[in-house]
Formats: C-alpha cells, sequence, structure tokens
C-alpha cells in the first residue's frame, strides 16, 4: 500500500492535471475584435500610428513627386553623406545628381542611409525589411537616420498580411533575416528616460508614394 504522503502527492498531481485539461476546453469568444479597423485608409493609418512612435512618414503623389521631397529633405537636413546600396534607387539618385556613396571606406562617414523595403504595415505603421535586399542587414541599424522609399502597393492592413505576402513572395526561399522596423531605435531603461537613437537610427523617414 502507498504511503499517505505519496497518495497526497498523487492526488495534487491530478486536480493540476485536471485544471489544464479544464483551460483547454474553454472556447475563445469569436466575437471579440482582434484587429482593430484601418481608419480612415491605409495610407493614413500608416502615417498616423509611424508619427505616433517618433517617426516621420512624407506622402509622396507619384516617384517623380518622392525625389523631390527627397532633395528637399536632404538640403533641410544638411545631409552630405548619403549611402545607398539599392541599384535602383541609386540610378534615380544618379541621375537627379543627388550626391551619394555605396563604398565600403565611405560606410562609417555616412549622415543618413537610403533603402527600400519588402511591405510596410499600416495598423503599427511599422516597416518589413529583409537580407534578401541589396542594403543588406547593416543600413537597417547603422544609419544615424534611415530612409526608406516605398510605394503604397507594398502596403498591407496587418502583420499577418505582410507574412502571408512575404511567404507568397520568396516560397520556401524565404531570407535569413526578416525584421520589423517600428519607428526610430529607443529606450528607456535608465530611470524610464526614453533615448532615441540607443541601439540604431535616431531618426526614421519613410516617403511613401501613393502610385
Amino acid at each position: 500500500m502507498p504511503s499517505n504522503s505519496r497518495i497526497e502527492i498523487l492526488n495534487k498531481i491530478a486536480a493540476v492535471r485536471s485544471k489544464r485539461v479544464a483551460a483547454v476546453d474553454i472556447q475563445p469568444n469569436v466575437d471579440m475584435e482582434i484587429y482593430k479597423p484601418i481608419l480612415p485608409d491605409s495610407i493614413s493609418c500608416f502615417k498616423n500610428e509611424l508619427e505616433v512612435i517618433n517617426g516621420q512618414c512624407i506622402i509622396c503623389e507619384n516617384e517623380t513627386d518622392l525625389y523631390q521631397k527627397l532633395i528637399q529633405f536632404v538640403q533641410s537636413q544638411k545631409l552630405a553623406y548619403l549611402f545607398c546600396r539599392d541599384s535602383y534607387i541609386a540610378s534615380q539618385l544618379t541621375t537627379l545628381k543627388i550626391p551619394f556613396s555605396n563604398e565600403v571606406s565611405d560606410f562609417e562617414l555616412m549622415q543618413a542611409g537610403i533603402t527600400g523595403c519588402e511591405f510596410l504595415v499600416a495598423r503599427t505603421g511599422s516597416v518589413l525589411v529583409s537580407s534578401a535586399s541589396e542594403s543588406g542587414r547593416q543600413l537597417n541599424i547603422f544609419p544615424p537616420i534611415h530612409i526608406v522609399l516605398a510605394r503604397a502597393s507594398q502596403l498591407v492592413d496587418y502583420m499577418t498580411d505582410a507574412l502571408d505576402a512575404m511567404q507568397q513572395k520568396y516560397g520556401t526561399e524565404l531570407p535569413s533575416s526578416i525584421t520589423t522596423i517600428t519607428g526610430p531605435s529607443r529606450t528607456a531603461d535608465i530611470e524610464k528616460t526614453l533615448v532615441l537613437g540607443a541601439h540604431g537610427p535616431k531618426e526614421f523617414v519613410v516617403f511613401l508614394t501613393k502610385i
């Protein structure tokens, strides 16, 4: 016959197991709102959400307008050292005579890095980037100012939509790194004081074309 203490332990284990089974049997409330609505529209929602977290979103009518506004931004910020590895963006910068470099020797001198992105998430104001881009991983981390050029066609409503879109785009050959950027780098670890640029870019700017 097992001792009283052993019987007591076995009874406690059985009680815990029964509670776990009961918890699993609880049905979620299917009427509960999981995703907040995208208001008033995807572009405005993305802009509002990004700017709430100290990012900037500059809406452009088309690509021509985008590069004109980029020139204005560069001039207003007095940025003399731009860095870009994206071949298409680099060709546009060259055409418009916007000085930039993609040389390794100039990497540490850059004041701003310019990249494209994979997708934008309206609900959170987030930008998805991946190691599959020509920009690689460094330009998402090291520049004091990270500038992203994007199109409305890259805008999705929710993070799940962005992940589904990545799966459709790459299939079984997903990039080794997929990163979500939600505003400039920040921390409040020290005395709960918000500090921007603690672990990455201090400024995060998205130029977004409507078409």
